[in-house]
């Protein structure tokens, strides 16, 4: 519904509105050649036409020229708005970039990453626990608390050989299991 004393037909009300509908697709146009992108184009006049419609209507002389100089503004505006953005966007890089990295890096992993790597670890815990018992006490033992063969041997009470063997077909047999 239009505020009382204005009209909801875009060729009634100010002249500067009259002339916003007339040179509206010169105005698109005009913009778009700046910012080589017609949807900001667009989204720009569109800001243009909200600012003048929500001016009281006055007696301009020159409304094209006004039209032009305030979306030349919006442009410089949006121009701004843009490079803040951009320069906050660096910042914020580089206030997150690991130190000493190649590649830029964020220090979290990505939520998608870490519901992919606690499956995976809930898979192959699963895979371990159905392990044979003397395989998989020698996969534990050397593979995930970090024992050498020979402490393995030693906690089990069997060979280092027989350990070597235990491991070699507990890891084969996760691999089998765990194949997509």
């Amino acid at each position: 519904m239009a505020p009382a004393g204005r009209s909801e037909r875009p060729g009634d009300g100010s002249p500067l509105v009259r002339a916003f509908f007339e040179k509206r697709e010169n105005l698109v146009l005009f913009l778009a050649a700046r910012t080589r992108d017609m949807a900001t184009a667009e989204d720009l006049v569109q800001d243009l036409y909200l600012k003048i419609a929500a001016q009281p209507p006055e007696d301009v002389k020159s409304p094209s020229a006004l039209l032009y100089r305030m979306a030349g503004n919006l442009l410089i505006d949006h121009v701004r708005s843009r490079q803040r953005a951009s320069r906050r966007e660096g910042q914020w890089r580089m206030d997150t970039r690991v130190a000493g990295a190649e590649e830029e890096v964020a220090q979290e992993p990505a939520a998608d990453d870490v519901v992919i790597g606690r499956e995976r670890a809930r898979m192959l815990a699963e895979a371990v626990a159905a392990l044979p018992p003397k395989m998989g006490q020698a996969f534990r033992l050397h593979k995930l608390e970090g024992r050498s063969q020979a402490e393995t041997a030693q906690a089990m009470g069997v060979s280092v050989k027989m350990v070597e063997q235990h491991i070699s077909a507990a890891l084969r047999n996760l691999t089998q299991r765990l194949r997509p």
